[in-house]
């Protein structure tokens, strides 16, 4: 899989694509980036983005940068999400999520031997003057596969 193709699958898939969500990830799977466009078929009642939308606009995204990173010989889930709205979000909203890996490569040593990790990521959803519209915190839990654990000499 693609960073590119992997954007592309995610902007449409049905609860981005009617949510109105857009996502491009970097080459390196470092980074990335959610925008939310809020216009009549997207917009709640006061004309306002859906609170909904904008957590789902930061929902899988750090997962999935962790996962692509760190390798398959771990088992990566995205475990709960915090956000606290700060200001009515018009326009067209964005998150940039980034996973560096030097972040990534100290998860990997904290997870070795199987232990259980959890670890907390931090993301503003700007409107397009750069106003924070939201701070969004997201838990990821990483844990070595018992089959690697396993597979290693004592």
């Amino acid at each position: 899989m693609t960073p590119r193709l992997l954007g592309f699958g995610m902007s449409a898939w049905f609860p981005n694509l009617f949510s109105g969500i857009r996502v491009r990830y970097s080459p390196d799977w470092t980074t990335a980036t959610s925008r939310l466009s809020v216009n009549p078929l997207t917009r709640n009642y006061v004309k306002t983005a859906f609170g909904g939308s904008m957590s789902a606009m930061t929902d899988p995204y750090f997962f999935m940068l962790v996962r692509h990173q760190i390798g398959s010989d771990f088992v990566v889930w995205d475990t709960r999400g915090e956000i606290e709205f700060v200001k009515p979000g018009r326009g067209t909203l964005t998150a940039v999520h980034t996973v560096t890996p030097e972040r990534v490569a100290a998860i990997r040593e904290r997870a070795h031997g199987g232990a259980k990790v959890l670890e907390w990521f931090d993301v503003d959803i700007t409107d397009a003057s750069g106003d924070v519209v939201a701070h969004v915190r997201r838990e990821v839990y990483v844990r070595e596969k018992r089959r690697v654990t396993q597979s290693r000499p004592a």
